[in-house]
């Protein structure tokens, strides 16, 4: 792989120049690794939430509440000796990679565990079990909890566990979910809901789609879907639909935003990829329709996702509303193929997966939205992660139209993750690791 690209940010501003698309991967990239490190070794606790928890008997998730189980623990007021406290437990030596770190006045707390904890780890649930049982030690033991009493303390951090397996009602939450709700084999950074990746980006569309992608792109490696000549397809996909290769995405939706539709991103798509001679007039048929062959069929589904990305931002940033995500990659695919002759996002398994989100999100079956989507679900999961990033950025763009709001699924994940720089603004980052 020879392919170079430049890198902007999400501004059009040029931040690196000349990069091998294979320095993207993350196998070499060093701001991604550290996004999944940082994904894995992580947890967000509302530590406001316990105290509630403990003070009202309500333990579990649910409506579920134990009537005369009651304490009344000043956690919030006493967070700093609790996150020392904390931090004792969950480090392995002092002066470690260890961050436990309170927020919005001790209400919420960062813990990050060090590396050391998550590399002898077969999975990631590691952060949540280590940070549950530190806590509900450290609370034990500041406030000299009895015997009979510890089992609120315990309840209260580890939620409905073992009874549940993915800790239901615990305000102990990380970005990725257990292991056990995987769809397949190297799936784990698939499951992440878009609302989460909207949440921790504050709601920059451009950020959003540049946090999916590596998490989707991150997963389809480990899946075994990026071996031999797929290595380069899911690279100039990363490059061009997640990380504005050649400033692409911003340039289209500039192009388009003020008075664009699905069908004028087309015309810019097919455009640029005529210029950049990816595609060329291959014959014409008697009615003067253009058939078209693709001189590199990689570098064409790179450029399809990210006119795929762009009329995301183009038509849901126009009605600020989410829904329209399921429509515009679907119909953006369908009058592609049209246009041009040539298949559209990873050989039609884009819009295939489109059909099927419009009835699981919307349609009929009904009963969900695009926030709480991720490329690990029975619908998306079939788009080797070209998917999610239009997703995603559709969520940043929605002005509080979804069933299941930001605030109401990710306001917890969006306020602790988005403390961290790399989480925050991935363009810049991975930019910078080169």
């Amino acid at each position: 792989m020879s392919d170079t690209v430049d890198l902007y940010s999400d501004r059009g501003q040029l931040l690196e120049s000349n990069v091998n698309i294979k320095d993207l991967a993350p196998t070499r990239n060093k701001a991604i690794q550290k996004i999944i490190m940082d994904t894995k070794r992580s947890v967000a606790v509302n530590l406001g939430a316990i105290e509630k928890a403990i003070a009202t008997g309500s333990l579990g998730g649910g409506k579920k509440k134990i009537l005369g189980r009651t304490l009344n623990y000043n956690l919030v007021e006493n967070h700093g000796a609790i996150v020392d406290a904390v931090k004792e437990f969950v480090q392995v030596k002092e002066g470690d990679d260890t961050v436990v770190e309170a927020l919005s006045g001790g209400k919420q707390i960062l813990v990050q565990l060090p590396e050391s904890r998550v590399k002898y780890a077969a999975d990631s649930t590691v952060s949540m079990t280590v940070s549950a049982a530190a806590f509900t030690q450290a609370i034990l033991d500041i406030y000299d909890t009895d015997m009979y009493d510890s089992m609120v303390v315990k309840g209260a951090c580890w939620g409905s566990y073992p009874q549940t397996i993915g800790m239901s009602g615990s305000p102990i939450k990380a970005i990725i979910d257990i292991p056990a709700r995987n769809e397949g084999l190297g799936y784990s950074m698939r499951n992440i809901t878009s609302n989460h990746v909207a949440a921790i980006t504050r709601r920059n569309a451009m950020n959003a789609a540049a946090l999916s992608s590596i998490y989707e792109q991150t997963s389809i490696f480990e899946m075994g879907g990026a071996i031999g000549g797929f290595e380069r397809h899911q690279l100039l996909g990363l490059a061009y639909q997640g990380l504005n290769a050649n400033n692409m995405v911003y340039e289209m939706v500039k192009e388009n935003g003020k008075s664009g539709t699905i069908g004028s991103v087309i015309e810019s798509t097919v455009t640029r990829a005529i210029e950049d001679k990816v595609i060329h007039v291959d014959k014409v048929g008697p009615s003067g329709y253009k058939f078209y062959a693709a001189d590199d069929v990689a570098k064409w589904n790179a450029y399809a996702a990210a006119g795929t990305l762009a009329a995301t931002m183009v038509n849901v940033g126009s009605a600020r509303a989410a829904q329209g995500v399921a429509a515009t990659m679907l119909y953006f695919n369908d009058i592609l193929e049209k246009e041009t002759g040539l298949p559209g996002v990873d050989y039609g398994k884009l819009q295939g997966a489109s059909v099927g989100f419009s009835f699981f999100s919307h349609s009929i079956y009904g009963g969900g939205g695009p926030g709480i989507f991720n490329g690990n679900h029975v619908v998306t999961r079939h788009s080797r992660g070209f998917a999610m990033p239009c997703v995603s950025a559709a969520c940043a763009l929605d002005a509080g139209t979804q069933m299941f709001t930001i605030e109401a699924t990710s306001a917890i994940i969006g306020d602790v993750f988005g403390t961290i720089d790399e989480f925050r603004e991935p363009l810049k980052a991975v930019a910078g690791a080169l």
